[in-house]
C-alpha cells in the first residue's frame, strides 16, 4: 500500500496528522507531523505532510547526481495574535507608562492562563516570548510596590472613564484565603465570604457605575467590613482630586456610626437598608387604600438606624419578583420550623418558632409580618429629593451587581485566590497584577460582550507557526476569520 497521510481525533477536539507506512496490512512505520488545534493549523500540517510525501517519492525516483529531497518541519507554534491584541489594550489604557515589560507580561499571562508567578514563565514561553527568570519576576514585584504601580494604574483607570463620571462609585468587599495554617498580623481568620477557616485578607474594590475597576485595597482578615469604606474613599478622593463622591454600598456597610463618618467627611451615599418590620408609609397606604402593592411601586420616608441616630431619607420599592422569591424562602423556613417542632430538635436561630412553658408552636405573628414585608427593599441616602429622584437612587443601588461581577471575574477567570505569597509586599504586588488584569478583562468584556474566558479561547487557537524548509525558517501567520476580525475591531 505504501505511504499515506492519516488524520485522527485527539484531546479536546485536536487532530493528529501522521504519515503511515504500510506493507500489505502491516504498519511498518509512523511519522508524526503535528497536532492541529484549529482549521488553520490542520491545513498547514496537511500541506507539510503532502510536501514531505512528494519529496520522499522524488527521492526514491531520483537519478544519479540529483539533490537530496528538501526536509520540511514545523519548529513551533504559539499564540502571538492573542498576546498582541491584549498587549494593545494594555497600551491603550496607558498602563505602558509604568515602563515595566515584566509587569506587563505577568499581567497578560494572568489573563491568558492564571497560574503561579513561577509557572507564568511557561505561559509566556508558549506565547513565543522571551520569558523572564524567577529572579527578574521577583524584582518586578518588588518594583510594583516600591514605585507604587497600583496608584499609577488607578490614575489611568480614572483617566480612561473620565473623572467626572467617577463621582458615583460602587464599593464592596470580599475575602481571599491563604493555604497556610498559622495566621500573622495581616493574614488573619475572620468572617469568610466562602465560609473557609484558613487565614485571609479583606479586599475592597471601588468601581464606576459600569463595573470598571478604579481602586483596590487590602486589609487585615479580621477587620470589620464597615471600617474599610472610609479609608478607601479618603485615599481615592485625595489621589484623584475629586470634589464630591457619591458612594453606593450594600446593607453590610449600614451602621449609624458609618453613615455619620461618611457625612462628616463630606460624602454622599446610597446604602441598602435592612427592614425589620413593614415600613410605616407602606402600612398606612395598605390601611387607607386597602389595596395590594403594585409591581415597582415606590414609597419615601424617614428612618433612624438606631434610637440615637438622626433621621435620614429612605426610599422603599416593592417588586413582585422579589416578593415571589421571599415567599418561597419563607415557606421553606416554615416547613423547617414544623419539622423542628415535630421532632423536638431546634437549631440555634429557631426562626418562626415560639417556645413557652406550656408548648412549642409556630410564631404566627412573625410569619404574618414576614409575609407583609415580602418584596420590599429599602435604600437609605443623604441625597436630596430635588437633586436625586427615588428611581435614580434605586437604579444606582442595583448597579452594585457590577462590583460582584468584577469580583467573580477576579476570583474565577483571573484566579486571584488562593494566594501563595508570604510577605505583605508580595501579596500587594500580586493584587496589583490582578487589578491590572481585571481592568483589561472588563474592557474586553464590555466592548465585545463576550466573557474573557471565551475571548481568550477564541484567539488562543489562532497560532503563528515557524516552519523549517531545508536550512531556512519561515513564519506562517494564522488565517483570521471574519467573525474574529469583527470582534477584535470592537476593541
Amino acid at each position: 500500500m505504501g505511504k499515506y497521510i492519516h488524520q485522527s481525533k485527539g484531546y479536546k477536539g485536536s487532530t493528529r496528522v501522521r504519515i503511515i507506512n504500510k506493507r500489505g496490512r502491516e504498519v511498518t512505520g509512523i511519522e508524526h507531523i503535528g497536532v492541529a488545534h484549529n482549521e488553520e493549523e490542520l491545513k498547514m500540517y496537511l500541506i507539510l505532510a503532502r510536501e514531505k510525501l512528494k519529496d520522499e517519492r522524488q527521492g526514491e525516483l531520483k537519478l544519479f547526481g540529483e539533490e537530496k529531497a528538501t526536509e520540511i518541519r514545523q519548529v513551533r507554534a504559539y499564540s502571538k495574535y492573542l498576546f498582541d491584541v491584549i498587549s494593545g489594550i494594555f497600551d491603550k489604557l496607558k498602563f505602558k507608562e509604568i515602563k515595566d515589560e515584566i509587569f506587563k507580561s505577568l499581567t497578560i499571562a494572568r489573563i491568558i492562563e492564571p497560574t503561579s508567578k513561577a509557572d507564568s514563565i511557561r505561559v509566556l514561553e508558549c506565547l513565543g516570548l522571551k520569558a523572564p527568570t524567577e529572579k527578574e519576576i521577583r524584582c518586578s514585584l518588588g518594583r510594583t510596590v516600591k514605585k507604587e504601580y497600583r496608584k499609577k494604574l488607578s490614575e489611568k483607570c480614572c483617566e480612561y472613564i473620565g473623572i467626572e463620571e467617577a463621582t458615583l462609585l460602587l464599593y464592596d468587599v470580599t475575602t481571599l484565603h491563604f493555604e497556610i495554617s498559622k495566621e500573622d498580623e495581616y493574614r488573619k481568620s475572620g468572617f469568610s465570604k466562602e465560609r473557609r477557616l484558613e487565614p485571609q485578607i479583606i479586599v475592597g474594590l471601588l468601581v464606576d457605575k459600569k463595573g470598571f475597576p478604579l481602586s483596590i485595597n487590602s486589609f487585615e482578615g479580621n477587620k470589620a467590613e464597615t471600617k474599610t469604606i472610609i479609608p478607601v474613599l479618603k485615599k481615592f478622593k485625595e489621589e484623584n482630586s475629586i470634589k464630591e463622591i457619591t458612594v453606593v454600598a450594600d446593607a453590610g456597610m449600614l451602621s449609624a456610626n458609618n453613615l455619620e463618618l461618611l457625612e462628616d467627611e463630606g460624602y454622599k451615599f446610597i446604602v441598602g437598608s435592612r427592614i425589620s418590620k413593614v415600613p410605616y408609609e407602606i402600612e398606612e397606604y395598605r390601611r387607607k387604600a386597602n389595596e395590594i402593592l403594585e409591581d415597582n411601586q415606590i414609597f419615601e420616608g424617614l428612618q433612624k438606624i438606631n434610637k440615637n441616630s438622626k433621621e435620614r431619607r429612605v426610599v422603599y420599592q416593592y417588586r413582585q419578583k422579589r416578593a415571589e422569591k421571599d415567599l418561597r424562602t419563607l415557606n421553606e423556613q416554615i416547613k423547617k420550623a414544623l419539622l423542628e417542632i415535630k421532632y423536638n430538635k431546634f437549631s440555634k436561630k429557631r426562626k418562626f418558632i415560639k417556645i413557652t412553658k406550656m408548648k412549642k408552636e409556630l410564631d404566627e405573628e412573625k410569619i404574618k409580618e414576614a409575609r407583609l414585608k415580602a418584596g420590599i427593599k429599602g435604600y437609605v441616602t443623604n441625597l436630596d429629593l430635588e437633586k436625586c429622584e427615588a428611581k435614580i437612587v434605586i437604579d444606582a443601588y442595583h448597579n452594585l451587581f457590577e462590583v460582584e461581577k468584577s469580583f467573580r471575574m477576579a476570583k474565577s477567570d483571573l484566579q486571584a485566590r488562593p494566594i501563595f505569597h508570604q510577605t505583605r509586599d508580595s501579596i500587594e504586588a500580586h493584587l496589583t497584577v490582578c487589578f491590572a488584569a481585571l481592568a483589561i478583562s472588563r474592557y474586553i468584556q464590555d466592548k465585545t460582550k463576550i466573557s474573557i474566558k471565551k475571548f481568550v479561547q477564541r484567539l488562543k487557537e489562532l497560532r503563528t507557526g515557524i516552519v523549517q524548509i531545508g536550512d531556512k525558517q519561515y513564519t506562517a501567520e494564522p488565517v483570521i476569520d471574519s467573525d474574529t476580525k469583527r470582534i477584535v475591531k470592537l476593541l
